[in-house]
């Protein structure tokens, strides 16, 4: 067999089947797409390729999957810490945005996030941010894959004016970006508590017909189920159940406030939940009881928020979070387990997002989106289990490579696509302006 690319490695962990690591085996990779995965012994005697890497200190795993985040807030980042969510919106992020969201802003606040996602094993993000056009093509120009929201909310910015407006100029940038390889767009109406039922009813049909997800904060606080009782004197879930939004379809993120009965109504429709625990505990906004959802058949992905919540973007430290931290909610050391943790983190993003047959994990046939993490360091020896030490004990400056469809965007920690000095100039400017 020929093939563009051929990688070996000490270990690799495909994620599917479930459990599953090798040994000494390599990955072939031609045209972007994982051509075969075999024993290295075999690979080196059967495999004609173009490059070869050898990684022999090295666990090869599919690139993390950031199922929620919002890339252009990283210039946000560290601007007001320690505070509930509704302060930290109201008095201080969102007067930020009306006087410094642009497409300028957008565009090295998306550079900044993406250099600092490759970095640390990210190969796939799915964002919700106003000009989500500029968002994409600086993903493009990156070569990363994204999923980018069609942004909705009642309220003006600087890239919309009203929930018309939002939705006309996202739906035009979904036609402009129908059948690209890298960057899909999707709903994102923003949250129960900042959108009337009229827009939310015309999501619910649009993305029917399109066959689109639809990406959405809930039950994110207790406070905003409070409102939701005041308001329309229903839970915000029960009110978006009424709208029709309960469906395979809705990626439903943070979900900290479950009762027993919602939990079987999300497993029941088929509501796909995106846990983001370390913005959670900063915010002390709740917890996500992801053990009961997994046992109660629901899927559920990793993100890290924006960096303004965080206050970084480590998919590697949100895994070890969200592991320890379910053991504890549970009151069960047994509650997800490493590699199952590693599973949300990859294959569960990509389900959520409806890309679970182009990433996620290692099989032939799939996009060839991966990262090399070295376990050879001080820090993950001794090594008896190399999935345990990833996700209870490696850090993301032990992510050395990183490809998105075959196309390398960083090799021995060196970023491929993306300018670090450029990147690092262009936050010191917007640092200056806001502060």
């Amino acid at each position: 067999m020929e093939a563009d690319l051929l990688i070996h490695a000490r270990w690799i962990v495909p994620v599917e089947p479930a459990g599953r690591l090798l040994e000494h085996h390599a990955l072939a990779v031609t045209d972007g797409r994982i051509l075969a995965l075999l024993p290295s012994d075999e690979a080196r005697g059967q495999i004609e390729a173009a490059q070869v890497v050898e990684l022999p200190r090295h666990l090869l795993l599919p690139g993390l999957v950031n199922a929620h985040t919002h890339t252009p807030m990283s210039l946000f980042r560290g601007l007001a810490d320690d505070l509930p969510l509704m302060a930290w919106l109201q008095q201080h992020i969102w007067p930020a945005e009306q006087e410094w969201v642009s497409a300028d802003f957008v565009a090295a606040g998306s550079r900044l996030a993406l250099a600092e996602m490759i970095r640390g094993g990210t190969t796939c993000f799915n964002d919700m941010y106003f000009f989500p056009e500029v968002t994409a093509e600086v993903a493009r120009a990156a070569g990363m894959r994204a999923v980018v929201g069609m942004i909705l909310i009642d309220f003006p910015s600087a890239w919309a004016g009203d929930s018309n407006d939002y939705l006309e100029r996202g739906l035009a940038l979904h036609d402009r970006l129908k059948g690209d390889p890298l960057v899909k767009v999707i709903f994102s109406p923003h949250a129960p508590y900042s959108l009337s039922n009229g827009p939310l009813k015309r999501v619910r049909t649009l993305a029917a017909e399109l066959e689109l997800p639809v990406h959405m904060h809930v039950h994110e606080t207790a406070d905003e189920v409070r409102q939701g009782l005041e308001q329309y004197g229903k839970r915000p879930l029960t009110r978006l159940d009424d709208l029709g939004l309960l469906a395979p379809d809705l990626v439903a993120v943070h979900m900290t406030q479950l009762t027993d009965e919602e939990i079987g109504k999300l497993a029941e429709t088929g509501v796909k939940v995106v846990h983001c625990p370390q913005s959670n505990l900063k915010l002390a906004s709740g917890f996500c009881p992801v053990q009961r959802l997994l046992e109660a058949g629901v899927t559920v992905a990793l993100g890290t928020d924006g960096a303004a919540s965080n206050n970084d973007l480590d998919m590697l430290a949100e895994m070890q979070t969200a592991a320890l931290l379910a053991k504890g909610v549970a009151g069960d050391p047994a509650a997800l387990p490493a590699h199952q943790a590693l599973e949300m983190a990859t294959l569960g993003g990509a389900r959520a997002l409806g890309l679970e047959d182009e990433t996620g994990s290692l099989l032939p046939g799939k996009q060839a989106d991966m990262i090399a993490v070295e376990l050879e360091t001080l820090e993950t020896r001794p090594l008896y289990d190399p999935v345990s030490q990833l996700v209870y004990a490696a850090g993301r400056e032990q992510v050395t490579h990183s490809w998105v469809a075959g196309r390398p965007l960083m090799a021995g920690r060196k970023l491929l696509t993306l300018d670090e000095a450029t990147i690092l100039e262009e936050a010191r400017t917007w640092q200056a302006r806001i502060q």
